[in-house]
């Protein structure tokens, strides 16, 4: 594992694949896998200085400092987890760079106790992604600079997909026998219309949903000793026997762990982990925690302790983000001293202070036992 590392760092060698990829995990393997680790809690992480995917990896705004201040946050109440999201544009402007980059980060989350889920695509908020400057933050929306991964462009020009192809190759084959990092998400919420913004095509969702395999056998073609998943996330209809939407049957006939996301009450959130139950592997809950919609750390933590589930919300540190401002805001902005209620995101301010204590010790005391 370090030799590749070593070599990606380097610039030395191709990413080749392997002779024979591992098949799809057994649920027995999963539940191999899945048994020695700790309860997983933790957030989606974006540092409080960083817009978007690229401010958080380009060198000129990558803050391994900041990054280190706030794990250090995350390790003190009890997290031991963090989803992060990569873009396929980094790697292809400079496989090198991000590779050290990524590589600093995990020496950053490893030294405080925490382990990655690496998000590959995102086909979530703005489709038409640029790396370099990113735009300031648009006062009072929320996630108001977010970047897909691939964008519109390159999801519907096949002649892109063999550079998506030796992105998900290159960064998985990479990390591939690397224990620091938890799992590899595939792709976040694949079929998301993204209806904030103009220009999305009609056939989204059949054009990620005839991709996303090739993307799991991209990434399986690396060997990676961690789990591949891509998370359901709408409705409720999950079961084995339900009708599933096509993109559904991709996401959870390929994934070696099932996650999901839930924004929603407490007893929907306990329906779903349910229904998911019934297919034998470990379970994750990759987004919840929407105080505004009924989610909240009080109504779900405990059950994702209940049913032996992973639980990460959306939200560590108020930043650029401005996650702690409703969906709703693309709608009405919270302008001209507006504020929201409560904060619907998030967890610290910007300094580390909670939100509400009393979330913070919740976390601390139940992933304390």
């Amino acid at each position: 594992m370090k030799k590749l590392i070593l070599a990606v760092l380097a610039g030395t060698v191709a990413f080749a694949t392997p002779a024979a990829a591992r098949d799809r995990w057994t649920p027995e393997q999963a539940k191999s896998w899945y048994g020695p680790q700790r309860w997983l809690v933790g957030a989606n992480y974006l540092p409080a200085n960083a817009i978007n995917q690229f401010e958080m990896w380009q060198p000129e705004t990558f803050d391994p400092a900041r990054i280190d201040l706030e794990l250090g946050w995350a390790q003190k109440m009890g997290m031991n987890t963090m989803r992060v999201f990569l873009h396929d544009q980094l790697w292809e402007k400079d496989p090198k760079g991000f590779a050290k980059r990524i590589d600093t980060f995990l020496t950053i989350a490893h030294k405080h106790g925490i382990k990655p889920l690496f998000v590959l695509f995102d086909s979530c908020w703005d489709p038409d992604p640029k790396m370099g400057p990113q735009h300031p933050p648009i006062p009072g929306v929320h996630n108001s600079g977010w970047v897909q991964s691939p964008g519109t462009a390159a999801l519907q020009d096949p002649k892109q997909y063999p550079r998506l192809e030796a992105y998900v190759k290159g960064v998985v084959g990479a990390f591939a026998k690397d224990d620091r990092i938890l799992g590899w998400d595939v792709w976040n919420e694949p079929d998301n219309g993204a209806d904030q913004y103009a220009g999305q095509p009609a056939n989204k969702a059949q054009l990620v949903t005839q991709l996303l395999p090739s993307v799991f056998q991209w990434a399986r073609s690396a060997n990676p000793t961690q789990p591949l998943t891509s998370g359901v996330w709408q409705g409720t209809d999950w079961a084995p026997g339900d009708k599933h939407r096509p993109i559904e049957d991709v996401q959870l006939n390929e994934s070696d762990v099932i996650t999901f996301h839930d924004y929603s009450w407490p007893e929907t959130m306990e329906l779903r982990m349910t229904k998911l139950e019934a297919y034998g592997r470990p379970i994750i809950c990759t987004e919840y925690m929407a105080r505004g919609a009924g989610s909240t750390f009080d109504g779900s933590l405990p059950l994702g302790k209940k049913h032996k589930i992973g639980m990460i919300n959306w939200g560590f540190v108020d930043g650029k983000e401005q996650t702690r401002l409703p969906w709703d805001s693309w709608q009405r902005p919270y302008v001209g001293g507006v504020t929201p209620t409560l904060w619907f995101h998030d967890v610290l301010h910007t300094d580390g202070t909670p939100y509400r204590q009393a979330e913070v010790d919740l976390i601390t005391k139940l992933t304390s036992n």
